[in-house]
């Protein structure tokens, strides 16, 4: 009892930190807290269009090795087609140059039907390439303007210690250290919202690259084999079929070397 007595009273003569986290931005107002809100929205934005574009073309790329693996393996590309999953941005190549192949026959004009199997391919490429990029906008947007909004937390910190200082006639630390710790504060949320943004656009940017090199070269498969009436494929080669060319070339026999011919010369007289 009396142990519990004596704790309480050292607590109670403890002086309280006045200058923490939540009493600068306690200080700061309404404006303090409606910046500090605008950042973690920024923040939770940014990291939610990280996760869902991630696991978005993480899906396209894992639909691509059964693409590689079993898609040209079909006899006709609505074989083929039958094989990949529904909704998905292959499927939809697929179906968007058999589509425009036989709305080729309807047309009355002399429109060729490279043209025309071109540019319906292209179009829908590039409309995989604008679902893809959605979202990255507002990351470019986070990384730029995030440093700023946190500047103008930091520069009304600043503001209202300098008021403090004018009304005290001293510069006192009890009378400046709230403004100035949130305008610190301020400073690190923004760049702390801002570096995270940039880096995931930039990553996310590159995925998409790759991702539409994918689309490409698929996108000029499927208009071959259309132009050649299935004729021509590309090459598939599967880790199985690897294995077994290699082990062929190494059970080859080797080469025989060419025969030496011995060469004479004649004594001199």
């Amino acid at each position: 009892m009396v142990f519990d007595i004596l704790t309480a009273a050292a607590a109670d003569a403890t002086p309280k930190n006045q200058f923490g986290f939540w009493e600068a931005m306690n200080q700061g107002g309404v404006i303090a807290w409606s910046i500090f809100i605008i950042l973690v929205i920024m923040s939770v934005g940014s990291f939610y269009i990280l996760i869902t574009k991630w696991l978005e073309q993480q899906k396209i790329l894992n639909q691509y090795k059964a693409v590689r693996s079993n898609f040209w393996r079909a006899p006709s590309l609505r074989e083929g087609a039958s094989k990949l999953e529904k909704n998905s941005a292959w499927r939809q190549l697929v179906d968007d140059g058999l589509y425009a192949e036989e709305s080729h026959g309807k047309m009355t004009d002399s429109l060729e039907a490279h043209d025309w199997l071109h540019g319906s391919l292209n179009r829908s490429e590039q409309s995989i390439n604008a679902k893809l990029a959605g979202g990255l906008p507002f990351l470019a947007t986070v990384g730029a303007t995030a440093p700023f909004v946190g500047l103008l937390g930091t520069v009304i910190g600043i503001y209202r210690a300098l008021i403090n200082i004018g009304l005290a006639g001293s510069a006192s630390i009890d009378k400046v250290a709230g403004p100035v710790g949130e305008a610190l504060i301020m400073t690190a949320i923004g760049l702390l919202v801002a570096v995270p943004a940039v880096l995931a656009y930039n990553w996310l940017q590159s995925r998409n690259k790759r991702i539409a090199e994918l689309l490409s070269g698929f996108s000029t498969d499927i208009l071959a084999n259309i132009n050649s009436r299935g004729a021509v494929k590309p090459a598939v080669l599967t880790a199985t079929s690897t294995q077994q060319a290699g082990k062929a070339a190494a059970t080859a026999p080797a080469a025989k070397p060419a025969a030496t011919t011995a060469t004479t010369t004649a004594p001199r007289p």
